[in-house]
């Protein structure tokens, strides 16, 4: 070997060793703090390119070509990056890490019992949005209605309102922007259910809380159904509607700037050409008439918060006339005149340091003009001598106001886990002039809560809240626990249980017979649910025990008291696939309830007549692109309601007559077909109710003596539904589509 090769062969293999002797070889197992081990971990040196990965098996190892006293680091996705001191020697060395894991709301369990959750909320179970809720067959486009193929609602047609898990309407509340709604629903007459006063697109979340719901509300015994309103439109559009029963159009105008809007709305319904087409059980002297305006603003802050301003006035006019049950020869004549007017403000805004604000306040206006008569065969005004007859014949004037405002801010702790706490005061009135007898009632109502969100790890959470309130109308003061717990068992499935107390105040008619000593009535509940949801699927089960303490009894005398009490339990199953059969989306419900209760004149705890053992629906979605035509269905079930006739003996009532209805069957559909005309973006809607014909019964009506009832049906055994919708400046059909696929 040449003298000058073997020099260079001699040097570069001094350098390897050299290099040799400088490496260190690193490695070592990760694990999350529950032990189990971790796959992909990138483990590296510190300001340097040596570093390596987890395997499978969450071991690693990698060489090091630095010396002495460094920083190693382990990061990955879903965990908190954790880094520790090293002394580099080119002796091996072995590190082990615990990675705990960083709570996100992505990954994070939620809690879910009691609620059914919908919006553009990124850790929300979608269950019914608002195209959902136009696309339930026979729901035409109202959220109670649609809400009613949900577990836990009643199939109740004969009065307005939710009723759900064995309480009345009257123990379900609306709240919209964190406000409660005084008068959700439109005018109604007797054994006829109204609609809703609201669109389904004014709202971009919903909770349909069945119990169990955030301390943040109260005054709602058994259900809280709490809305959201959209903040800016996408775009400015003008729309219009026709159809068989209204006519409408609005316009909504976004700035140029994207940080304002405003928009208006008319609508007009009158039923005198429909009820001309089809005819109806109940005579009408005053056709359905109804007229509604509404307007909003919103503004965005600087600071990335919303401020939004709804109004909407509604009036109305209807009269009808059925047979008097106690004689052939008399018709019971019902009329009624409604105004309502109502307000909602709300202002969110983010403060800084992890606080968030949310005011809110609202003012309604609502009037009720009654007018009750026993009229003969003329349509004329009678009177017949018998006092249980002409008692019928009355004047009612009503007028209820009602002014709130709220605060609520909330404080983001470590990770997601939060702190809130406000309160909230009503001042309402409802001023009413009965058979020439005037009434006042006022409220000054006032609470305070506090409620935190707990996330341990993305797998364990808590909500804790508590809520007071006090009501100068009962003069009580009452303290109410919540508890919620979440707890994930696998990828896409949960448990959550839920506890907690729930008060209300008396309906304001126990207060017309006198000055009644009544207190909050009371339920608690408990919640057991299991939940497992993907993207196109969602499984729910749900079991549940509520106790009713405190309920008002309406004895004969006329002097009520708080002795009534009740439970309600029952079991609730909620299936909704998109994936199984291309392009159909369907949903399925059933409700096991089991409750007796002792109100009113129900003198022992009695099965409820609003309440059926079993109950069913079916709804059935399917999209046809080809066709731009989408095709709805909706089945629902019912077993049989009991009823009873009431007699009073003495100072108490006792039961004349008892039984229970048929089983409720109806089938609805709808069809929508999308089209553009010209430069207008028009869906063509078609809806029937009841397809089958079937004879529903929603209970008896019963003559003075009980020895004759009359069964109270629907006004009509269908109902047919054809319109037009027409938007300028925003195509909504593709989201129909979407939302079907």
């Amino acid at each position: 070997m040449h003298p000058t090769s073997k020099w260079l062969f001699t040097f570069l293999m001094v350098l390897v060793v050299a290099n040799l002797a400088a490496q260190t070889r690193v490695s070592g197992i990760v694990k999350d703090n529950h032990g189990r081990v971790i796959k992909g971990v990138t483990i590296s040196i510190k300001n340097s390119y040596d570093g390596g990965a987890s395997d499978s098996t969450g071991k690693f190892s990698f060489k090091c070509y630095d010396k002495g006293l460094q920083t190693i680091i382990a990061k990955s996705i879903g965990y908190k990056t954790v880094q520790q001191p090293i002394v580099l020697s080119g002796t091996p060395l072995t590190v082990n890490f615990s990675l705990h894991e960083e709570i996100n709301e992505l990954t994070a369990v939620t809690v879910t019992a009691g609620s059914f959750e919908a919006g553009d909320k990124k850790r929300a179970a979608t269950v019914l949005n608002s195209l959902d809720v136009v696309t339930v067959g026979g729901a035409n486009g109202d959220i109670t209605n649609a809400l009613k193929t949900l577990p836990g609602a009643q199939q109740v047609g004969e009065q307005e309102g939710l009723f759900v898990r064995g309480g009345t309407g009257y123990e379900t509340k609306q709240f919209i922007d964190g406000t409660m709604v005084a008068n959700p629903y439109g005018a109604s007459v007797p054994d006829i259910a109204s609609r809703g006063r609201f669109s389904p697109f004014l709202f971009k979340g919903t909770v349909f809380s069945t119990g169990g719901y955030s301390a943040q509300y109260g005054q709602a015994l058994s259900s809280a159904v709490i809305l959201e309103t959209i903040d800016l439109p996408e775009s400015s559009q003008a729309s219009a509607s026709v159809s068989s029963v209204f006519v409408g159009g609005g316009l909504q105008e976004l700035a140029k700037n994207k940080k304002s809007s405003w928009g208006i709305n008319y609508g007009y319904t009158n039923l005198a050409l429909y009820f001309a087409l089809v005819p109806q059980g109940p005579a009408y002297f005053h056709l359905p008439e109804f007229h509604s305006l509404d307007a909003n603003f919103r503004i965005k802050t600087k600071k990335g918060g919303m401020i939004k301003y709804y109004t909407t006035f509604g009036a109305s006019n209807i009269g009808i006339r059925r047979p008097n049950i106690d004689s052939s020869l008399l018709n019971n004549a019902y009329g009624i005149i409604n105004y309502n007017w109502y307000n909602n403000l709300s202002w969110r805004e983010y403060l800084g340091k992890g606080w968030h604000m949310n005011l809110g306040s609202s003012f309604s206006i609502n009037t009720d003009k009654i007018n009750l008569q026993i009229q003969n065969q003329l349509n004329q005004r009678a009177f017949t001598n018998i006092s249980y007859i002409d008692s019928i014949n009355t004047a009612i004037t009503s007028h209820q106001d009602l002014s709130q405002v709220k605060a609520v801010f909330e404080k983001k702790l470590s990770g997601i886990s939060a702190i809130r706490f406000g309160g909230e005061y009503w001042y309402g009135t409802v001023k009413s002039i009965v058979k020439d007898t005037n009434h006042l009632l006022t409220d000054n109502f006032a609470s305070l809560f506090s409620e935190a969100d707990i996330y341990l790890t993305n797998d364990l959470a808590a909500k804790i809240g508590v809520r007071g309130e006090y009501s100068s109308q009962v003069n009580q003061f009452n303290v109410a626990p919540r508890l919620s717990l979440a707890y994930k068992t696998g990828a896409h499935s949960q448990m959550s249980a839920a506890y907690g107390q729930f008060y209300q105040k008396p309906e304001n008619t126990y207060y017309y017979y006198g000055n009644q000593n009544l207190g909050y009535v009371k339920a608690t509940h408990y919640l057991l649910n299991y939940m497992r949801t993907t993207t196109l699927q969602t499984f729910r089960l749900e079991a549940f025990y509520k106790q009713y303490d405190n309920l008002i009894e309406t004895p004969p005398t006329y002097q009520f008291d708080n002795k009534g009490s009740g439970y309600a339990q029952g079991v609730e199953l909620f299936w909704r696939d998109k994936k199984t059969i291309k392009d159909l989306d369907y949903w399925f419900s059933y409700s096991y309830l089991d409750t007796k209760r002792q109100f009113d004149k129900y003198p022992s705890q009695l099965a409820p007549t609003f309440a059926a053992k079993h109950t069913a629906s079916l709804v059935v979605k399917k999209f046809f692109t080809k066709l731009n035509t989408g095709f709805n269905f909706t089945y629902s079930y019912a077993s049989g309601r009991p009823y009873y006739y009431f007699q009073s003996v003495g100072n108490k009532y006792t039961v004349g007559d008892e039984g229970t209805t048929k089983d409720y069957n109806t089938f609805g559909c709808s069809v929508n077909y999308l089209t553009k005309i010209k430069k207008s973006f028009v869906v063509f809607v078609a809806s029937v109710t009841n397809v089958f014909n079937s004879s529903n019964v929603y209970g008896y009506n019963y003559n003075h003596n009980g020895t004759y009832k009359a069964e109270i049906n629907p006004p009509a055994p269908r109902f047919f539904f054809l319109g037009a919708f027409i938007s300028w400046g925003v195509d909504r059909r593709q989201d129909a589509i979407n939302n079907n696929l």
